[in-house]
């Protein structure tokens, strides 16, 4: 397969065999995975999907995942028989990123550092089995899947504030939990405020360095200022509802004429049976994993304001696996997109009018955890933002979990983060091996090559303090 270099951030695989479009990813030569990686065959792959506009494109923390690579972003056209691929989306639907910051300098919290993070152990369910901050019956549950966090906020969770530094809200409202099987039901039951496992984490972190004083005074950042970033997602709901649908749409799609060069692309057209069950579900497991982050944040202010007596706000919360339906201009003509993005987060520009109006003239917060130990980034979108206004959304893998682990001594993981004054609470020594920094790409080289290709803006760099492991 040959990359054509178009810029210092921008390569092109040219249309071949069953491309309907080309190829676009966004790296540096540095950052583009290796040959045998397999995540640029699926870049070809994807821009094979009935429907699709534009091209595939590829961020530059892309790396191999299922179907779709991680870090891909895709649309197609509704009206011309443009499909949705579950693939495009991920097991773990709207999975995203939660940051909150409270009114504490960095040099104050060392004195209680220790406290905190035994406190915020305590206070967050992680892990893969059950668990929950929050315990739901079954009612209780579809209405969570139906209203997301603005449900939470009307049971005593949280305040209105926090459902306008929401994207969307607080919750998605085309959400169809009739259309959620009662094992995904079963499953996300008792899950409701946890972490889960994997990659997912609350990390406590200072604000390191401001690069645009006027944007992060807008979004609620100062320099050393103690923040609280949460990752996680719609746990085994979700999952279960990625796995419901993509079966249902592989067992379809003969019967529609449908054909792509990957089984794992398994898709239906946006408009038809299948393809609305998928999105009705989706956007259920969407509101899910809201409410997930929502709870794990208030239960996180009660624990600083019980150690510091100060309490934490929101900055935002955005997702970074999902597909929304949207409207976009293509060759000239306003058309309606189902736009993917797996491993990647959307980059509203300002004057975007589903922005709050508080951060209109700014942009859309963009919230890019690193990896453990290491800076996490926080972006803004921008005017003419490229790939239907999409970035990055993390550091993106260079080993899979089984070689972190092989490769890593969890315990002399620890003394290094402690020693780099980093307090870890971690569920597992393997669960803290798997995520080892040496596992992924350099956060920071990757948020570099997205402003380079003009995907967003950086605004502020955060550095970690203390880290609660799924």
């Amino acid at each position: 397969m040959e990359l054509v270099e178009e810029t210092p951030f921008r390569f092109r695989i040219e249309p071949h065999g069953a491309m309907r479009v080309p190829g676009v990813v966004f790296a540096s030569r540095r950052l583009l995975p290796p040959k045998d990686d397999g995540s640029l065959t699926q870049v070809a792959n994807v821009a094979a999907l009935p429907g699709i506009v534009r091209a595939s494109y590829a961020m530059p923390d892309m790396h191999w995942g299922y179907g779709f690579p991680i870090g891909g972003v895709a649309a197609t056209d509704v009206r011309a028989g443009g499909v949705v691929s579950p693939g495009g989306v991920g097991f773990d639907i709207s999975c995203g990123v939660r940051l909150l910051a409270a009114d504490l300098d960095r040099s104050e919290f060392g004195r209680v550092a220790e406290k905190v993070l035994d406190g915020l152990s305590r206070a967050t369910p992680r892990g893969a089995g059950r668990g929950a901050v929050w315990q739901l019956s079954r009612d209780g549950l579809e209405r969570l899947l139906a209203e997301g966090s603005r449900y939470a906020v009307e049971r005593g969770w949280g305040v209105q504030r926090d459902l306008e530094r929401c994207e969307d809200g607080g919750a998605v409202d085309d959400a169809a939990p009739g259309r959620v099987s009662a094992r995904a039901l079963d499953r996300g039951l008792g899950q409701v405020g946890s972490l889960g496992s994997g990659n997912h984490f609350l990390e406590v972190q200072a604000v390191d360095e401001v690069y645009d004083e006027g944007l992060a005074g807008a979004f609620g950042l100062r320099p050393g200022q103690v923040c609280v970033m949460i990752h996680c997602g719609s746990r085994g709901l979700g999952h279960q509802i990625c796995t419901d649908h993509v079966r249902r749409m592989d067992e379809s799609m003969a019967d529609r004429g449908l054909s792509v060069p990957d089984r794992q692309l398994a898709c239906a057209p946006v408009d038809s049976a299948e393809g609305r069950a998928y999105l009705g579900a989706m956007a259920a497991a969407a509101n899910y994993a809201r409410a997930n982050r929502h709870v794990l944040g208030v239960a996180a202010g009660e624990v600083l304001r019980e150690v510091t007596g100060r309490g934490l706000d929101l900055v935002y919360d955005i997702s970074h696996n999902l597909a929304k339906i949207e409207s976009h201009e293509v060759e000239g003509h306003r058309r309606t997109l189902c736009v993917h993005r797996k491993g990647a987060t959307r980059a509203l520009p300002p004057g975007h009018p589903e922005l709050p109006p508080d951060l209109r003239e700014a942009g859309q917060p963009v919230l890019i955890p690193g990896s453990m130990g290491t800076a996490s980034h926080v972006l803004a979108g921008i005017a003419g933002g490229d790939a239907f206004h999409s970035t990055c959304h993390g550091a993106g893998r260079t080993q899979s979990r089984h070689q972190a682990v092989r490769t890593t001594d969890a315990r002399r993981l620890r003394r290094e983060l402690e020693h780099s004054g980093i307090v870890v609470r971690g569920s597992s020594a393997r669960g803290l091996a798997e995520e080892a920094p040496t596992a992924y790409k350099d956060v920071d080289a990757v948020v570099a090559v997205a402003e380079g290709a003009g995907l967003c803006r950086r605004v502020a760099r955060l550095v970690p303090l203390g880290v609660v492991k799924g």
